[in-house]
């Protein structure tokens, strides 16, 4: 089984199009669309799933209509409909290294401070205002901490960790 720090969100299923079970799907951004794959994630019940691609037609520049192997009428297909869709960070790691501006690569990653306390893990990325926030809990608390690159200290993909000097206050223990 896939864990969930394994996989990035990179859009939702929207609705079923025509009658042979494609459904369509809208990714976050124009990079996600492009990624050749033969299967994607869908969340199921808290569980990443695979679904594998039997055809996959471009409808703008971030949605497509996809048809999964196995769903083959409409009614089948409207029971996907509203379900995050997931791609392996491999994947998507070897396809293009992550822009500094795609901080949602950064999900599921372990923080630290400067001292090498264990913040928290990244559940989210808040990007609902111009300081993008990550959204961090550990078994306490949850906090906000700005996502910029100068309380960025080191970042190690393969240990899924990010150091970061944060300031005093910032976080209240």
């Amino acid at each position: 089984m896939i864990s969930k720090k394994d996989i990035l969100l990179v859009g939702t299923t929207q609705k079923p199009y025509g009658i042979k079970g494609e459904i369509i799907v809208r990714f976050r951004k124009m990079e996600y669309a492009d990624v050749d794959t033969e299967y994607y994630f869908l969340e199921i019940e808290g569980i990443p799933v695979p679904f594998f691609v039997e055809e996959f037609t471009y409808s703008t520049d971030v949605t497509a209509r996809v048809k999964f192997e196995d769903i083959d009428d409409e009614t089948a297909a409207a029971q996907y409909v509203n379900r995050d869709v997931y791609l392996p960070r491999e994947l998507l790691k070897s396809q293009a290294e992550p822009e500094v501006t795609d901080w949602d690569f950064f999900r599921g990653f372990t923080i630290t401070d400067q001292y090498g306390r264990q913040v928290g893990v990244i559940e989210e990325v808040d990007d609902s205002t111009m300081n993008i926030l990550f959204v961090v809990k550990n078994e306490e608390k949850e906090f906000l901490i700005p996502a910029t690159e100068d309380f960025i200290e080191a970042i190690d993909e393969e240990l899924s960790l990010i150091e970061m000097f944060l300031p005093d206050g910032l976080i209240e223990e």
